[in-house]
């Protein structure tokens, strides 16, 4: 029998909760918990309710939208309804969206517009004889705010419209801020000491709820329309041709927008963005799926806070908010301390995430992040997950400061922070975990290669005492390694060729493979080639590798002081006595086919490996970078690119697809 009073109890619990997080949403603009984590609050008010409809109240956010409008900025009616969209989070219910609003009308719903779902702040623009009258925000869907000043310095929203624009009418849109000005607002408040956004979302809420428009004016705000509110003027049939006839006016409306047929095809739209939408240089959380036909729309109608015939199909989260248990101290192959978050497990992209980068002491500083606290995780893409920053307003007073060791909590020794560094260093370079780290990092595909030693098997040669630096690893014998646990004959012989092989790789490899600090790959190559061997190397003075570009002098004195330590001469002499090539032929210069010219790759190829490539394009005089800047002559997109593809859009670099890439080194007779 079910428990009425407790069920009314549980649903009057809901609607207090969804509106204490609406108003943090869209007042404060200050959300203390995930959208995922909202939806979850907000769907099992509309189930209760659902199987109780005498407990529906007038009142529940499940009739409502948003939260009230700030009487600061003055208020404004919405003529119509300014509604915000239900929401699906699989295929299953797509199809079941579709069914509803199929058997409303008798017949198959076919026709539909797909549109990203952007993660802005929604607008109601009214215009009058072709000017820009009232902007307003979305409020409760009845009543939003007169922030009209300052949309009036988004230069994307036309003040003034052609001579055949409507008399009356009203667009809706989203304000946004794209990922790059958000870094950029952010960095800004952080010189100034200023409290730094949790997202772009909510920098743009900020931002164009604004007392003083000059300050929403210096912000890189933008806008895409989505749709038409009302019109005093006969409009189009359809959502399609509206958008189109709104584009002719001088609005901005997103280009990725798309036409469809049948609800399959939403699907197959959706499918394209759930990767790729980390390449957009904004924030979206989902696609909007709607029904193309105006008569339609109007015959579906509403219900409740939601249009029937539109429906927000969300992807996956990429942010969740747990507790932070403690921070732990990693130690790297340089001696750093570097800490993570250890929290409750959470789940976030479909992953569930039990530790979270927390980057350097200063970050936590800068954040305020301290233990104990309610925090903000993200994971985007395939990114390592990091903390965003807590939620201050959920502290309880028993949240400890954060503070660096003074003791390295693998050996014991005593911990230093070099002035003007951000990473505090573990003095003692016989550190188990630098030396772990470093032989890990030695034995890495980008340094010596050598397969078959990797994290579990470097772990158990250093338990067994087989090996105490990397140069050891050159004199593991078939027999010492038959004996270890779980590896067999033709293991042993594998990692005894790949050991083999390794003696001839590069200089710059070997260089990169010591781990000197501040050396990476490109120094290595730079170092490789400016001094032709090891020895050579190891000899110069600060000086001498002063006078050569792009070397400063914290990399110098790291190199100088890298040769002048016994244990790392130790480690050179044993590569030496082992065979590995310490030495390059230094050949003369020419003119190879791509010099001058700087790659950078991103997403998977498929004719080959990235570091592969990347050999190709320096063998033959390129550059390969790590990040697209203004120096950047290509970029090669391969499969499920990331970022890097929306900052080379944003730079006008040249993006080249890998046939395209392939076809270049041909050209070049690469």
């Amino acid at each position: 029998m079910v428990d009425l009073y407790g069920v009314k109890e549980r649903a009057e619990k809901l609607r207090g909760q969804i509106n204490y997080h609406n108003y943090r949403y869209y007042v404060l603009d200050s959300p203390e918990i995930s959208d995922a984590e909202y939806d979850a609050l907000m769907l099992e008010l509309i189930r209760l309710e659902g199987e109780h409809p005498e407990l529906v109240t007038p009142d529940s956010p499940t009739q409502r939208v948003g939260a009230a409008p700030v009487e600061a900025f003055g208020v404004v009616e919405h003529p119509v309804p300014l509604l915000s969209l239900g929401n699906v989070f699989d295929h299953e219910e797509l199809l079941a969206w579709h069914k509803r609003v199929s058997n409303i009308v008798k017949y198959p719903i076919e026709d539909f517009v797909c549109e990203l779902k952007m993660d802005g702040l929604a607008v109601a623009l009214t215009y009058e004889d072709g000017r820009l009258a009232t902007g307003a925000t979305r409020g409760d869907g009845f009543r939003g705010e007169n922030i009209t000043q300052n949309l009036r310095t988004i230069r994307s929203i036309p003040l003034t419209l052609p001579r055949d624009a409507p008399r009356r009418f009203e667009v809706r849109g989203e304000v946004f801020l794209t990922k790059a000005g958000f870094k950029k607002l952010n960095a800004e408040r952080e010189r100034a000491g200023l409290p730094l956004f949790a997202n772009p979302r909510n920098a743009a809420a900020g931002s164009v709820r604004q007392l003083d428009p000059k300050i929403t004016a210096r912000r890189p705000l933008d806008i895409y329309v989505y749709s038409l509110g009302w019109s005093q003027s006969p409009v189009p049939p359809t959502h399609w041709e509206i958008m189109e006839y709104l584009k002719s006016l001088g609005f901005k409306v997103n280009p990725l927008n798309a036409h469809v047929e049948e609800i399959e095809d939403v699907e197959t739209y959706y499918q394209s963005w759930v990767h790729r939408r980390e390449n957009l240089d904004y924030e979206t959380d989902g696609v909007v799926a709607k029904v193309n036909s105006i008569a339609l729309q109007e015959q579906l109608g509403a219900v409740g806070r939601e249009p029937r015939w539109a429906i927000a199909y969300k992807f996956p989260a990429t942010q969740g908010t747990t507790r932070l248990i403690d921070i732990g101290i990693n130690v790297g192959r340089t001696g750093s301390l570097n800490p993570y978050a250890v929290l409750e497990p959470v789940a976030v992209g479909g992953v569930t995430i039990r530790s979270a980068a927390l980057h350097n002491e200063d970050d936590i500083r800068r954040k305020d992040i301290r233990i104990g606290d309610i925090v903000i995780v993200q994971r985007a893409g395939e990114v390592i997950p990091e903390v965003v920053g807590p939620v201050v307003s959920r502290r309880t007073g028993e949240e400890r400061v954060f503070e660096t060791p003074r003791r390295c909590p693998v050996c014991g020794s005593e911990v230093v922070r070099p002035e003007g560094e951000a990473m505090s260093y573990c003095t003692n370079t016989a550190c188990p975990a630098q030396i772990y780290e470093s032989i890990k990092h030695f034995v890495s595909r980008g340094a010596m290669d050598i397969r078959g030693v990797g994290e579990q098997m470097t772990a158990a040669l250093l338990d067994a005492g087989l090996i105490k630096d990397a140069g050891d690893i050159y004199y593991l014998t078939r027999e010492e390694l038959l004996k270890m646990e779980r590896l067999a004959e033709k293991s042993t012989e594998n990692i005894l060729a790949s050991i083999e092989k390794s003696k001839d790789r590069p200089l710059a490899n070997v260089i990169f493979a010591l781990g000197i600090r501040h050396v990476g790959g490109e120094t290595a190559e730079l170092l490789a080639s400016q001094f032709g061997s090891l020895d050579q190397l190891a000899q110069a003075s600060e000086e001498e590798l002063l006078s050569i570009p792009s070397i400063g002098p914290k990399l110098a004195q790291s190199i100088v002081s890298f040769f002048r330590q016994e244990p790392n001469r130790r480690i050179v002499e044993k590569l030496r006595l082992a065979g590995v090539k310490l030495e390059e032929k230094q050949e003369a210069p020419r003119e190879l086919p791509l010099a001058g010219m700087e790659f950078v790759i991103t997403g998977r190829l498929e004719s080959s490996s990235r570091e592969q490539a990347e050999a190709k394009i320096k063998a033959m005089g390129g550059k390969a970078g790590d990040s697209v800047t203004r120096k950047t002559t290509y970029l090669v997109v391969g499969a499920d690119p990331g970022s890097k593809l929306a900052r080379a859009q944003a730079l006008g670099t040249k993006v080249l697809n890998e046939e395209e890439f392939l076809s270049l080194l041909r050209e070049r007779g690469v």
